[in-house]
């Protein structure tokens, strides 16, 4: 049997390793589309989805509409999965619409103890009011309600109208069902942190 010299072993190896990249380069570039593909259309659907949320809430708080016009950023959650039984969580991801132009996309996390069986879903709109609100909120690395900033839930009176001290505050939050906008909750703790898609 013929010994390979030096020679012919770097070149094999050589050979081997533009092989190998070749391969690894080719499934990168066949991947990429798809992920593209993938972001595309969670966009696609966290913007379609903030757009119902906000017609409902609309429809279920007409007054929220001239707020809504004069936030100067809106942060939209159409869908956050509360799951669990005596330790829960919550995620969601949403967007965030400065001068109705989105600018960012987003998650919300939070956790909470106590009984809650099964799983249920609810909106979440977050108003930032005041430019330095807004600006403190998008300079965050990881915000969360309560230690970073607190969020006045809107208080909905029996004709529609929004609670007066409600809309004096800075960033004024609402949470909606299926079946309507929730009293009594509570967005403390919830982290929002920025998400690339």
């Amino acid at each position: 049997m013929q010994k390979k010299s030096p020679l012919f072993r770097s070149r094999s190896l050589a050979a081997i390793t533009i092989a190998l990249a070749s391969v690894t380069f080719a499934g990168c570039t066949t991947t990429m589309p798809d992920r593209d593909a993938s972001a595309s259309s969670s966009r696609n659907e966290i913007n379609a989805g903030a757009d119902a949320t906000l017609s409902k809430l609309y429809q279920t708080a007409p007054a929220s509409r001239d707020l809504v016009a004069r936030a100067k950023g809106v942060l939209i959650f159409p869908a956050v999965l509360q799951a669990g039984f005596v330790v829960g969580a919550e995620y969601g991801k949403g967007v965030l619409r400065v001068g109705n132009r989105t600018e960012a996309y987003y998650s919300t996390t939070a956790g909470s103890i106590g009984f809650q069986a099964g799983a249920q879903s609810k909106a979440i709109v977050v108003l930032f009011m005041t430019q330095d609100s807004l600006d403190k909120f998008r300079h965050s690395e990881g915000y969360t309600v309560g230690a970073d900033a607190t969020v006045a839930l809107a208080n909905i009176g029996a004709n529609g109208n929004i609670d007066s001290n409600t809309v004096q505050q800075p960033i004024i939050g609402f949470v909606t069902t299926n079946g309507g906008l929730i009293a009594g909750v509570s967005l403390q703790g919830a982290k929002i942190s920025k998400i690339n898609l």
